[in-house]
């Protein structure tokens, strides 16, 4: 609680809020745990300042990955387990995506979005046999 009300005040003093995603959860061995969009919440909450996300599904982001890696939206797959960053990150930037079943979006969640990624896998082994 102390540092969601440093963070608040901070922000209210003025500083940037940045977050690196709006993830809520994310999956780990032991089941689901909040992630960044869970931190940043309360944080968003008390202040009425919405944070800054630097990384997925921020297209700039994204851009400079591909750049970083000397590749093209053309031959480049977005890879990811959430529809809600991971798949609109790779749409946004113009690639082909894959869902991955293994983590948070489920099969039934997927048509509660206005997109759809190029391709649904229940799990990452599955992509090795598209190769």
């Amino acid at each position: 609680y102390e540092v969601i009300e440093k963070a608040c005040k901070f922000i209210m003093e003025g500083a940037r809020f940045i977050g690196t995603n709006p993830d809520l959860t994310g999956p780990t061995d032991f089941g689901i745990v909040p992630a960044v969009g869970a931190l940043t919440a309360p944080i968003e909450l008390a202040t009425g300042v919405k944070p800054y996300y630097v990384g997925k599904p921020n297209p700039l982001m994204m851009r400079s990955a591909l750049r970083r890696l000397n590749s093209h939206s053309e031959n480049t797959v977005m890879i990811g387990d959430r529809m809600d960053t991971d798949i609109v990150a790779g749409l946004e930037t113009g690639l082909e995506t894959i869902l991955v079943l293994t983590g948070v979006t489920k099969k039934e969640d997927i048509r509660k979005y206005p997109y759809q990624p190029s391709r649904i896998c229940n799990s990452i082994k599955d992509i090795y046999d598209l190769l």
